[in-house]
């Protein structure tokens, strides 16, 4: 299977980004998933269009991409984050 290009954004690129970044990097693991995480602000999408295979966000998403988008609040806020586990995963394996 190929590497997998996950982009993961928030409003800044900082904080809650990061959070989900090591939580898609252990399910990536646990896994046995090949993934390439870059953890970006969600301005930057647009430069990873070509290149991106998911969109792991926490930030408001208005724009559609040639990528799948999840929705990744859950991660902070706790609420549906077992259904936002399975969602990203089920993308990973594809």
């Amino acid at each position: 299977m190929a590497k997998k290009q996950v982009l993961v954004a928030c409003g800044a690129g900082i904080a809650t980004s990061t959070v989900v970044n090591s939580a898609i990097e252990e399910m990536a693991k646990e896994h046995k998933i090949d993934v390439n995480l870059i953890q970006i602000k969600i301005a930057e999408v647009n430069a990873y269009v070509d290149t991106a295979d998911l969109l792991v966000t926490t930030a408001m998403v208005k724009t559609s991409y040639p990528f799948p988008v999840i929705n990744a609040r859950s991660f902070l806020t706790g609420i549906g984050l077992a259904e936002t586990k399975d969602q990203i995963l089920d993308e990973l394996k594809k």
